[in-house]
């Protein structure tokens, strides 16, 4: 196969006119690019190449088929902007598989998301009640989430219901500061009866490893809790506050 320099004239070129192409796309279709800089530069880039080895921006997200353009061709190989992407996945997903084509409402909720996530990692200031309630509608969350929302809790913006489904022990050897209840997983259909006025308001679960927590958390989904999330790393990847007994 054809090897590119990716700093060569020739390459910078075609870099160039694939910028060109992706801005056309966007204004014939009424796409907007991914807030994230480093998905489109790895797209674009990966279109360039393509046009140059095999004369067509073939989506560089799929292996291209076949040696020759005629093979190329029969195998119905994804040219950008590909029919999957227009027909189903940006309409359904709001960005297409390679994540350089999104429309606006996507882009605008992922810049939200991305700001979130960076103000909960640096932990160098405090959620908004926007924030902390677009947090809170996640349905996984790391331990840093949860904690930014256990004090956003405690600070009146919003308010949620947090369950440990481990077992008594478990718990007794320590939880999460701010948990309202236990539900261990051995007893859950009983116990969660206990909670059924709480279908429409926000719940979050978790247990050790949220392995436990992420099934119950789609059990609970089933029987009508339409709002619950899942601490996805467990108690072990929380570093909030916890206590014994």
């Amino acid at each position: 196969m054809q090897q590119i320099d990716m700093n060569s004239d020739e390459f910078q070129t075609e870099l160039e006119k694939t910028w060109t192409f992706i801005e056309k796309v966007n204004k014939q279709f009424g796409f907007v690019q991914n807030p994230n800089e480093e998905v489109n530069e790895g797209v674009a880039m990966g279109l360039a190449r393509n046009k140059l080895i095999y004369g067509k921006r073939f989506c560089p997200c799929f292996m291209v088929i076949g040696e020759t353009k005629e093979e190329q061709k029969a195998a119905d190989n994804r040219i950008c902007p590909c029919k999957p992407a227009l027909e189903k996945e940006i309409p359904e997903d709001g960005l297409c598989h390679c994540g350089i084509f999104c429309t606006p409402e996507y882009a605008k909720e992922q810049a939200q998301h991305d700001e979130i996530e960076e103000i909960v990692h640096e932990h160098s200031k405090g959620l908004t009640k926007e924030q902390a309630e677009t947090l809170l509608k996640e349905e996984q969350l790391d331990g840093d989430e949860l904690e930014a929302l256990v004090e956003a809790r405690s600070l009146g913006m919003i308010d949620f219901t947090l369950l440990d489904v481990r077992e008594f022990m478990e718990f007794q050897m320590g939880h999460i500061v701010g948990t309202d209840a236990l539900v261990p997983t051995s007893q859950f259909y009983a116990k969660i009866e206990e909670h059924n006025d709480k279908k429409q308001t926000p719940i979050i679960v978790y247990c050790h490893t949220g392995s436990r927590s992420f099934q119950v958390q789609h059990a609970m989904k089933s029987m009508g809790f339409e709002k619950v999330g899942n601490l996805r790393p467990g108690i072990i990847g929380y570093s909030g506050e916890t206590q014994r007994g």
